[in-house]
């Protein structure tokens, strides 16, 4: 279950639909879509003359041909249909990235009096292929408008050729409207999912963000989390215009691992050992440079790059993932991050109120703790501990005294409303014994060895839901079938996260691939803690 490679091969059908040189034709969206799994030279490659956007002026040429990729939505037809009415290419093979309606199909008829188009296809590749085992809709919001969620679902389970059971969270009504609505949509176009299934279908399973506000908290101490933390990523684009030093061919880079081997292999690493591999590839490019240059530490090599830009003409890829540990490891050491951290950790995996409370307020009080961080810390409190209402009080009266803005103090109302126990189904927080968690930290600081799991203890609720998926634990009461459970256990799972799923969770889904297992994860968009609150705020304003 490859979502990339299913998206790479739609993409590779629709160039072959128009020998020769052509003209490629996307929206917003697939714009995005494509580029996941495909850089612009590996689409000119396949005889692309032009990559355009409908939505875009462009000069009639009509000796070209051109293959149209677009969502089927009314504001995309409208284009298209005016465009047909005064054609600026020769032909137009329109492909559609789901089910389109009939009404768009005759919108297009009637607007065709060139007979310009020469074909309509459907090509089921209406999501975001962030991971070979990760997607997401790109839907900025806590709360998702149903019907897009329902296009985007259909899709993956078009594109990967299933027809699921479906499983969804009791208490939650987006949840069970988003089951319901998909499994009408599947009985609508029966003929689409007519798929064999084996004696145990594959199971869709689905919840809602809010049954684990934890792990969007949290700060991530493998690569690809804390890369969309710490820098933020659109695409797997990262920019980095505003790091100090960096190199003008550095300002922007491109993350992807249908694109870039070694970070495809990195991308869970830890910190520690991210840091170890680096060095390596550093050194086979300093043996081919006949250097010698000692470089223990990420500074030492992010320096080397700076010094020599020949390193970085022969290196790209090198130099790129240098810069970018660099600056992790830059912001890590100046927001405190190893002891921010080990707090966090700590209220999300023990019951230690008198200690974590004394640590907390230490902290809030520690000008070298970003606000950001501060309130994070307490949002966990408040998660943990949600009955502590007069510590929490004078909580929110010391992040104001420390530079916490009132608004951003809001947020800790609004995600007990959203995420507390009332919202919440089962034991989010699995205490763990104070005295089992040693008090270590990094070796050698930020430097090149492995992190200890005091930074890595908490495991978000998706390692145990999945846990009890594969053991037949998984009570019905609280993921309830959505038509007769057909007893024995999925061999392929897909879990869909309303609301948002992290690089965190998509590190789960990898640990139960590599132990054997098909897991395919989904979010309506993958979080960072900056995205997570700004939608939070914008729910409850």
């Amino acid at each position: 279950m490859d979502v990339i490679r299913v998206v790479h091969d739609y993409v590779d059908k629709m160039t072959e639909i128009v020998k020769g040189m052509k003209v490629f034709l996307l929206d917003k969206e697939t714009t995005g879509i494509v580029s996941l799994c495909f850089s612009q030279t590996q689409i000119v490659q396949k005889d692309v003359y032009l990559l355009e956007r409908l939505d875009s002026n462009r000069k009639p040429m009509l000796h070209l041909k051109a293959v149209c990729f677009i969502r089927p939505t009314s504001e995309n037809v409208g284009l298209l249909a005016e465009e047909l009415k005064e054609p600026k290419y020769g032909e137009y093979h329109i492909v559609f990235s789901n089910i389109v309606p009939e009404s768009f199909l005759r919108a297009l008829a009637e607007a065709d009096e060139h007979e310009a188009v020469r074909d309509v296809k459907e090509f089921y590749a209406d999501f975001f292929s962030v991971n070979s085992n990760l997607f997401s809709l790109n839907l900025r919001s806590l709360s998702p408008a149903v019907p897009r969620l329902v296009e985007g679902l259909s899709s993956v389970l078009l594109s990967l050729k299933k027809r699921p059971d479906i499983r969804y969270q009791a208490n939650s009504d987006l949840s069970s409207h988003l089951a319901t609505s998909l499994a009408e949509l599947m009985g609508r176009e029966k003929a689409l999912f007519e798929f064999r299934r084996g004696s145990v279908p594959p199971l869709l399973l689905i919840y809602d963000r809010r049954n684990d506000p934890v792990t969007p908290l949290l700060h991530q101490w493998t690569y690809q989390a804390m890369v969309h933390e710490l820098i933020g990523m659109d695409n797997n684009r990262c920019t980095l215009k505003n790091v100090p030093g960096v190199p003008k061919e550095l300002e922007e880079v491109t993350l992807s691992p249908s694109q870039d081997e070694f970070y495809r292999t990195v991308m869970y690493h830890n910190f520690g050992d991210l840091g170890l591999a680096i060095q390596n590839l550093v050194k086979e490019y300093q043996v081919k440079m006949k250097t010698n240059q000692s470089l223990q530490s990420i500074e030492e090599m992010r320096k080397f790059v700076q010094n020599y830009p020949e390193f970085r003409k022969l290196s790209g890829n090198v130099s790129k993932h240098v810069t970018v540990v660099g600056e992790l490891s830059r912001q890590s050491n100046a927001r405190n991050l190893l002891d921010v951290s080990k707090l966090q950790q700590t209220l999300a995996c023990t019951h230690d109120h008198s200690g974590s409370l004394k640590n907390l307020k230490e902290l809030i009080e520690n000008p070298k703790i970003s606000a950001g961080d501060k309130l994070r810390l307490v949002l966990l409190f408040a998660l943990r501990y949600e009955k502590s209402s007069n510590e929490l009080y004078s909580l929110q009266d010391l992040l104001s005294k420390n530079g916490v803005d009132s608004s951003d103090i809001k947020l800790i109302n609004q995600i007990q409303k959203y995420g507390g126990v009332n919202s919440r189904i089962g034991d989010l927080f699995q205490n763990k014994d104070l005295l089992a968690i040693a008090s270590q930290v990094f070796k050698n600081g930020l430097g090149l060895t492995g992190a200890t799991n005091v930074f890595t203890q908490h495991k978000p609720l998706l390692k145990d839901i999945l846990d009890k998926v594969f053991t037949g634990k998984l009570p019905d009461t609280d993921y309830p079938f959505l038509s007769n459970r057909v007893e024995g256990i999925p061999d392929e799972v897909i879990v869909f996260i309303i609301g948002g799923a992290t690089f965190s969770e998509a590190g789960v889904v990898h640990e139960f691939n590599t132990a054997g297992r098909k897991v395919t994860l989904g979010g309506s968009s993958i979080l960072n803690s900056s995205m997570f609150l700004a939608e939070l705020a914008k729910l409850y304003q």
